[in-house]
């Protein structure tokens, strides 16, 4: 506009016209710097006074803080002595408790004490008038003592004169008076001795006859016990027939197997709604029972599961036979007995004598000898004793040699038994010695007691038993041979031979030996069929 004004008055002087706009630029630079300089200085200002309430208000929003803080912290100390407070007092009142439960007991103790010295003082005083009592009947005693020695030699001295007198008297020695007078004696009085004597006699005979019947009824009439034969099979119930077949598996292989590895004889037939097992031997009969129920039960079966279920039928069977020991011992009150005596006594709870239950019969011997001992004034917990154990060889009569007497003595000596008259009557009740223990007689009795009872033994049962045990044995004393099963009513033995020993060659040759010494050895009706079972088992666990 400067220019435009100048260009419009005046003539156009180009010199003129660039040093008036250096001028302008000139000027323009200095206010547009001023400008400038004024808004920078404004902005530093308004940045500096911005700067001062930002810091005043983060000092105050510090001092907010602060006081929060210092707020906070009263409120945790005053919380924390409250809490040391509160604990304080209750230590303090724990503490008291403490210290008058301890005074409690100390009087208590203290009066106790009291007490206690009190009744030891009586004492003492009682002991002390008793002392005083005995001294003065010490001396009355000694006083007495005196007097009668003094009478007594007095009367020897009057006797020696008698005597002399008498022997100058008769004429005759002392020894020759005393064999004159008993030789008179015996001549007046031999019939008459001899007929008292014979009375005598007579009368005890006759008393004692009649008091031993009366201990023996007595005894019989206060443990009338019933008596039922054991058989040598076993029913198991089942749900249906079809279980039947699951039982005989595939081609048999589940019952061949539940056999082998048992030992008894399973008989599954028309029979609705059960099935047999049959063996001779009482805990395998028991042990396969059970273990069949429980496989019925399961549902599954096969003979992995069989082997299992059998063996741990088998771990609880040794269970139950220890249960059974232990309730025997508690039945018949005869105080400790070693746990292994325990055990065989549970084991004679599956073992017959002539079809009677040794364990029942024993518990019998045990209650009659009892009450006989009892009668006699005898200790009747001893005889008790005596009478449980008379029979406790018969639990191991097949592993060891001799007879159940003599393998019951050795065991019950073996595990702790030092009793003499227990041993001498575990070793002579069947007169296998020279009897002169009273509690062996007692026993004696009691075992014949039990045995005679009506319907209490068969002896075929027993000849059937050992004839079973005997064809076990002859199988078991080949080389080779692990197992032997008597079944089918001793009609079949199946011999179980080692694999590693025995090659199929062998097999047949050892069936065939067996068979021969069956023939020469035993007594027998009809055929016995021999069956060598040889089996080898590999197996691998796929992980």
């Amino acid at each position: 506009m400067f220019l435009a004004s100048i260009g419009l008055t005046a003539e156009i002087d180009f010199p003129s016209i660039g040093l008036a706009g250096l001028l302008a630029l000139i000027v323009g630079v200095t206010v547009g710097h001023f400008f400038t300089k004024k808004k920078m200085s404004g902005i530093a200002t308004q940045q500096e006074n911005l700067g001062l309430v930002a810091r005043q208000k983060a000092e105050e929003e510090a001092q907010e803080i602060r006081g929060r803080a210092d707020q906070d912290a009263n409120r945790i100390r005053k919380e924390a002595e409250l809490r040391v407070k509160d604990e304080y007092f209750q230590k303090r009142d724990e503490f008291n408790r403490e210290t008058e439960k301890m005074r409690t007991d100390l009087r208590d103790l203290e009066r106790k004490l009291e007490k206690k010295e009190d009744n030891l003082e009586q004492r003492q005083t009682q002991i002390q008038k008793k002392e005083r009592d005995l001294e003065k009947s010490q001396k009355k005693l000694a006083e007495k003592q005196e007097v009668l020695d003094k009478q007594s030699n007095d009367l020897e001295v009057t006797l020696t004169e008698q005597k002399k007198l008498l022997s100058q008297i008769t004429g005759m020695s002392r020894e020759d008076a005393e064999k004159l007078l008993m030789a008179r004696v015996e001549e007046e009085l031999s019939g008459e001795i001899g007929e008292r004597i014979r009375k005598h006699e007579e009368g005890l005979k006759s008393i004692t006859d009649q008091k031993s019947r009366e201990i023996l009824a007595s005894a019989i009439q206060r443990y009338a016990a019933q008596h039922t034969a054991e058989t040598t099979v076993s029913t198991v119930d089942i749900p249906s027939d079809d279980v039947k077949g699951r039982i005989i598996g595939r081609e048999g292989r589940n019952i061949r197997t539940f056999e082998k590895v048992t030992g008894v004889d399973v008989i599954v037939d028309d029979t609705p709604g059960v099935v047999i097992v049959s063996a001779f031997d009482n805990i395998r009969r028991e042990t396969a029972r059970l273990a069949l129920a429980k496989l019925i039960q399961d549902g599954r079966i096969h003979p992995t599961r069989i082997e299992e279920v059998v063996l741990e039928t088998q771990q609880e069977m040794e269970k139950h036979i220890n249960e059974i020991g232990r309730k025997a011992v508690v039945d018949a009150d005869v105080g400790h007995v070693h746990e292994k005596l325990v055990h065989l006594l549970g084991r004679l709870k599956f073992r017959t004598s002539y079809s009677q239950n040794v364990l029942q019969h024993s518990l019998e011997v045990c209650h009659l000898s009892g009450m006989m001992a009892a009668e006699l004034g005898l200790d009747s917990k001893l005889a008790r004793r005596c009478a449980l154990l008379h029979d406790i060889g018969k639990a191991a009569d097949h592993e060891m040699e001799g007879g159940h007497p003599k393998i019951g003595a050795e065991l019950a000596k073996r595990y702790g038994e030092t009793n003499k008259d227990v041993l001498h009557a575990i070793i002579g009740h069947h007169d296998d010695i020279t009897v002169d223990h009273i509690y062996t007689v007692i026993v004696a009795a009691a075992d014949a007691i039990s045995a005679s009872r009506p319907g209490a033994r068969r002896e075929t049962l027993e000849k059937y038993v050992k004839r079973l045990e005997q064809l076990e044995a002859i199988a078991c004393g080949f080389p080779g041979i692990e197992q032997a099963f008597a079944i089918q009513a001793g009609r079949e033995l199946r011999v179980v031979a080692n694999a590693n020993q025995i090659n199929d060659a062998d097999s047949l040759r050892i069936c065939r030996e067996i068979a021969k010494s069956i023939e020469e050895q035993l007594d027998y009706p009809g055929e016995i069929k021999v069956t060598v079972v040889r089996e080898q088992r590999f197996i691998e666990i796929a992980r």
